[in-house]
């Protein structure tokens, strides 16, 4: 891809042929018990306008003030049955230097649903599991 013309790609946003716009954001899962987060990293694609204004307020402190993106989830999180692919979000922006969060739709989905009602220190460790013996 970085060899493609019209493709840019940054660690936090990417644009494909000027026809796709991803910005990259966190999906944080409460871990119950515990004041810390389960966090995927992950991209979600937005409509041409928002992703401009988003640009436009990347490094602008008063991004924080800004109302939220919807975007669709761009990323496979494998652990998750059915495909997280193309799950509806709302992207909310955060002080400048932090990456976004992604707010899932409130579904049904595995992930939505851990999103709302939070996660145990276990599944946390079977999630941790389940990424780093992906390739093996």
């Amino acid at each position: 891809m970085e060899r493609a013309k019209k493709c840019e790609l940054t660690s936090d946003q990417c644009v494909i042929r000027g026809e796709a716009f991803f910005v990259r954001g966190l999906i944080e899962l409460p871990v119950l018990g515990h004041d810390e987060v389960f966090s995927w990293g992950v991209w979600v694609s937005l409509s041409e306008r928002n992703f401009l204004r988003a640009s436009e307020m990347w490094e602008n402190p008063a991004r924080e003030s800004e109302p939220a993106y919807f975007g669709w989830l761009s990323t496979e999180l494998f652990p998750y049955e059915p495909t997280t692919i193309n799950l509806k979000t709302m992207v909310h922006t955060r002080a400048v230097g932090l990456r976004p969060t992604v707010e899932l739709e409130p579904t049904d989905h595995p992930l939505a649903v851990e999103q709302r009602t939070g996660i145990t220190m276990e599944r946390v460790r079977q999630l941790a599991e389940a990424v780093l013996h992906a390739g093996a």
